[in-house]
């Protein structure tokens, strides 16, 4: 097949261009970039997404073709990269439940149950696995999964086409958002800490106090029911903190 470029312009060009940036994010998205969901599914996703976009932001694509192969290739190379940064921060968000998951099931003496995680199709802590759907479905009770397609139509004002990407505007971006994910993990399971300290802090007492005593047969139902109540009574919050996390970072493109 042959790709004669000066047939390449205006509006073929334009929804081109534009799948290219949109099948970027979708692929990465959470959720609905994820190896269980179709790929035909995920294709006409983005060429829907695409078509409905494409006639807003045609002025910022310019309307005369590439004039070689190699640029065109840079410039389909500019769009999938813009694509992929959007998609690659909404998952490192969702990451944030994970880390969250896992430091609450190690305090509780439930992370040796490992579970298949759906949502990255790996094993994991039932805890944190538990706590991605609830974050997922929370995402899409709230209409926030439409930031995606938001942060899409915004980036052609701060990434427009055709310009040089900011690179290192991009590394900073990415690297602030997998510390302050990692960070948002961290005091999501914090009461979990402050408990776990404390109970293995009184037990270990007990046990110097008790040597005759079986500790670990007493703590660990202690740990798991206490940990579960905790958990119910912090779960609406810990939703609400993670919800503000996500609008807050992907409104950073509206």
């Amino acid at each position: 097949m042959h790709i004669h470029l000066p047939d390449l312009s205006g509006t073929v060009l334009v929804y081109l261009l534009v799948f290219a940036r949109v099948g970027a994010m979708v692929m990465l998205l959470p959720n609905i970039g994820e190896a269980g969901i179709p790929s035909r599914v995920r294709l006409l996703l983005a060429v829907a997404i695409a078509f409905c976009l494409a006639p807003g932001v045609a002025s910022a694509y310019h309307e005369i073709a590439p004039a070689t192969s190699v640029a065109l290739v840079i410039l389909i190379a500019q769009e999938v990269t813009v694509g992929v940064l959007i998609g690659a921060m909404a998952r490192i968000i969702m990451s944030a439940l994970n880390v969250a998951g896992t430091l609450i099931a190690t305090q509780t003496g439930l992370a040796y149950a490992q579970t298949l995680d759906p949502t990255q199709n790996t094993q994991g802590a039932s805890m944190g696995n538990f706590l991605s759907l609830l974050g997922t479905l929370m995402v899409f009770l709230t209409n926030l999964h439409h930031l995606a397609i938001g942060a899409i139509a915004g980036s052609y004002r701060m990434l427009p086409p055709g310009g040089h990407l900011p690179t290192g505007d991009m590394a900073q971006l990415t690297v602030n958002l997998v510390s302050g994910a990692f960070a948002l993990g961290f005091q999501l399971a914090a009461p979990f800490l402050v408990f776990g300290f404390a109970v293995y802090a009184g037990l270990g007492i007990l046990a110097r106090l008790m040597p005759q005593l079986q500790i670990f047969f007493v703590a660990v139902p202690i740990n798991i029911a206490c940990g579960f109540l905790i958990f119910l009574a912090m779960l609406g919050a810990m939703m609400t903190i993670f919800l503000n996390f996500y609008a807050a970072q992907l409104a950073v493109f509206l």
